[in-house]
């Protein structure tokens, strides 16, 4: 039941003190905190009843009535786990109910040790494994890092855990040296590197060989060359002829010049390696593009890195495509995937058409979004998918953001003329996946999906209502909603009317102003005389730049 005696660790500091325990997996944090619920004595229960019981109401609330069931039975101990399959709006209220002592002890994986400051006077690492891989001493010292934080505590402990076979590997990360920082300049062969040339030449920071040279010489990649044993005039020779082969750059007597496509994918912030294949996509669909349904542009819309973290149902997958429409099905079948394929996929029978497995895949990802695009809730997404809510949650996020950059991608591209005009209002209504006349008051900061809809019936249309409703208005009229948030919500729609007037009035006097002579009729190069550099300024000092960046990641 507790082979590591996890229970007598934990009840030494907790409910009086605060305990976090670092486990391996995101399963076995929700197991973690299952157990120890089973065997922390009844008493705990009435610890921080009221607090607790707001903490619940609150979770149901952000659920639209649903709560995960292991946090149904943990709150109630003051115990929570605390991982990415949670939504952010979740992970919100436990960490904000376990910095205010409603909650005690946190089961959570190594994304808590990182970016969020929660101490704890005792940190218990279940293992010394995040997932299969060992830690490195960077990470077990932002986990321990958590114990007893100066000027909230006066003390604090970490407890590593761990089997006999691991001692010598556990002797190396907690008396070893750090790992160096690199330059990301480096990263995926050479991409990062690529990327930055591109970015240079396209501002017009750059357009030559060497100006490049000169410009690399002050980066922490020179600094770190021979550390590295990198030639860079090998790397940057490399990296120009990679942009070159690949159609974004132009190169004519020693002058750099980026293409339409080179500037489509700067100007859009997409990943060089993906900039051809979705130049490709588009000009494919731009031919046969079904816009009698929202699914062709969602699938479009769909981040490719998404891909990678999905393994595909086919039971599933033929269980929602019997759920589309006539319409929805001819779209799929004009991005590519058929009803048969899938239905072959699904009995596990020989396929003879030949289906590219990316877009099969794609287009799986593509029915999750569909789904929240319907306004359907992430709960049931996430149970018809077998699923995390904040896997769909962070899904979500990254196609808004990435169906932006297609649109900055396609307006500098004249034959994407289409999308700029299809793209504008679709991205937006993506950003929030709500109906439409929620947008106004999604545009007040704090205020998410179930909020909007809750102050939508209460008769708010718009922020402007809300700048102008007292908190007590909105406590009387919005169930389960507390004061402080009510405060904080009309705050903050005042703020927002007070930027957007201020925005209006900065346009009218600009349009009234009196106009002046353009100072140029011509257009400069704004291309940097890189060779004015002082040659005699020094490059940092490695040592120097290590110690800053590595007590960074420690801190």
């Amino acid at each position: 039941m507790d082979p590591d005696q996890l229970m007598g660790l934990v009840t030494e500091v907790i409910p009086e003190h605060s305990c976090l325990v670092f486990c391996p997996t995101k399963k076995n944090c929700e197991n973690v905190a299952t157990n120890l619920c089973r065997l922390l004595p009844k008493e705990m229960r009435q610890v921080q009843l009221q607090a607790r019981r707001a903490l619940y109401t609150t979770l149901m609330h952000e659920g639209n009535g649903q709560v995960c069931p292991v946090l149904r039975y943990t709150i109630q101990y003051g115990v929570a786990y605390h991982h990415s399959g949670l939504t952010m709006d979740e992970r919100k209220l436990i960490e904000e109910a376990y910095s205010a002592g409603t909650l005690c002890l946190l089961a959570c994986t190594s994304t808590l040790a990182a970016g969020v400051n929660l101490p704890a006077k005792r940190v218990i690492l279940r293992s010394p494994y995040i997932g299969n891989r060992l830690l490195t001493r960077s990470q077990y010292k932002q986990m321990v890092g958590r114990a007893g934080r100066a000027g909230l505590d006066t003390s604090g402990e970490s407890i590593l855990v761990t089997q006999a076979a691991d001692r010598e590997k556990i002797a190396d990360i907690i008396g070893g040296s750090f790992e160096n920082c690199t330059s990301s300049l480096l990263y995926e062969d050479g991409k990062g590197l690529q990327a930055f040339l591109l970015s240079t030449i396209g501002l017009k920071v750059t357009n030559s060989r060497q100006q490049v040279s000169q410009l690399l010489q002050h980066t922490l990649m020179a600094v770190q060359s021979k550390l590295l044993e990198i030639d860079l005039h090998v790397k940057l020779n490399t990296a120009l002829h990679s942009l070159l082969e690949a159609g974004l750059l132009t190169e004519d007597n020693d002058h750099l010049e980026v293409t339409k496509l080179g500037r489509a994918t700067f100007k859009g912030s997409v990943a060089i390696g993906i900039s051809a294949k979705l130049y490709t996509q588009l000009a494919h669909a731009q031919q046969a593009l079904h816009l009698g349904t929202y699914l062709h542009l969602l699938y479009l819309a769909t981040p490719y890195d998404a891909l990678t973290a999905v393994h595909v149902d086919w039971m599933t997958y033929y269980n929602q495509l019997s759920c589309l429409s006539a319409e929805e099905l001819q779209a799929a079948e004009l991005i590519g995937v058929t009803e048969s394929y899938v239905i072959r996929k699904a009995s596990v029978a020989s396929t003879a058409a030949a289906v590219d497995d990316l877009t099969v895949k794609r287009l799986y990802v593509t029915l999750m979004l569909y789904g929240l695009w319907k306004q359907q809730t992430v709960w049931d997404v996430a149970a018809r998918f077998k699923t995390s809510r904040g896997f769909l949650q962070n899904l979500l996020t990254s196609a808004a953001s990435f169906a932006s950059s297609i649109l900055f991608f396609c307006q500098e591209l004249d034959e994407f003329w289409a999308y700029q005009d299809l793209l504008g209002n679709f991205v937006k209504k993506l950003s929030y996946c709500v109906n439409m006349d929620l947008i106004a008051l999604m545009e007040i900061p704090g205020v998410k999906q179930g909020r909007a809809r809750q102050l939508f019936t209460a008769g708010y249309k718009s922020f402007q209502q809300i700048a102008h409703a007292a908190p007590d208005d909105l406590v009387k009229k919005v169930k389960f909603m507390p004061y402080k948030v009510a405060r904080y919500i009309v705050a903050s729609a005042k703020l927002l009317v007070t930027e957007k007037a201020d925005a209006l009035r900065e346009e009218a006097d600009n349009l009234v102003a009196m106009p002046t002579a353009s100072a140029s009729t011509g257009v400069e190069d704004t291309a940097l005389e890189l060779s004015d550099w002082s040659q005699n300024s020094k490059a940092p000092s490695l040592t120097a730049d290590s110690q800053s960046q590595g007590s960074a990641v420690t801190s």
